[in-house]
């Protein structure tokens, strides 16, 4: 019998230090509007009570084989329902590593953020994994002002700034800025073990 999963009845969240960890390699997408909103999803991690939510960015884990650009290109089809070409990215704009920590897992992370400018579209997300299908609540434009007031957990920390980045070509034309690591955790991650 299989134990169950984060949202379902009968879960209970491990221990942090008996939380499985897994490394990836990620891309994370500014997704701008012609308004310079920023569309984000509104993630949750099930695992907690009261649940934890949060804003990110779209993006998701570089399958095998595949390049960081044509991770963009799949993961915004996934999760927007958005078609684009690697011609339309901007970036690596940000190269950054960073450690999740979930209820039910922790996830070491390098991963780049890149661009891409778009007219305001109606989000599809019916290519959502079962697990977004889960979590998601929502995707929703936002405007910068708006999302500095909000009291809200809003990942990338700095968003606002992250924007800026991406209207500077110069700052990352040649390589991408190194954001150093950080930690974006719904349930914080004990450096030192494991």
């Amino acid at each position: 019998m299989t134990s169950p999963l984060p949202g379902q009845p009968g879960f209970v969240a491990p221990a942090p230090s008996d939380r499985p960890r897994f490394t990836r390699r990620a891309v994370r997408v500014l997704l701008l509007d012609e308004d310079d909103r920023v569309l984000l999803i509104e993630d949750s991690d099930l695992g907690l009570d009261p649940v934890a939510h949060w804003w990110n960015t779209p993006g998701g884990g570089v399958d095998p084989g595949e390049s960081d650009a044509e991770a963009v290109v799949r993961e915004l089809h996934e999760e927007t329902g958005l078609r684009v070409t690697e011609a339309d990215l901007e970036g690596p704009l940000l190269e950054r590593r960073v450690l999740h920590g979930w209820s039910d897992k922790v996830v070491d992370q390098e991963e780049t953020f890149w661009a891409v400018r778009v007219p305001t579209f109606e989000v599809d997300t019916s290519g959502h994994t079962e697990e977004e299908r889960m979590t998601v609540v929502g995707l929703t434009w936002w405007d910068l002002d708006a999302l500095e007031a909000t009291g809200d957990l809003v990942w990338p920390v700095g968003l606002r700034a992250l924007v800026a980045l991406a209207s500077d070509r110069d700052r990352w034309r040649d390589a991408a800025v190194d954001g150093g690591r950080v930690e974006e955790s719904t349930v914080p991650v004990d450096p030192h073990a494991g």
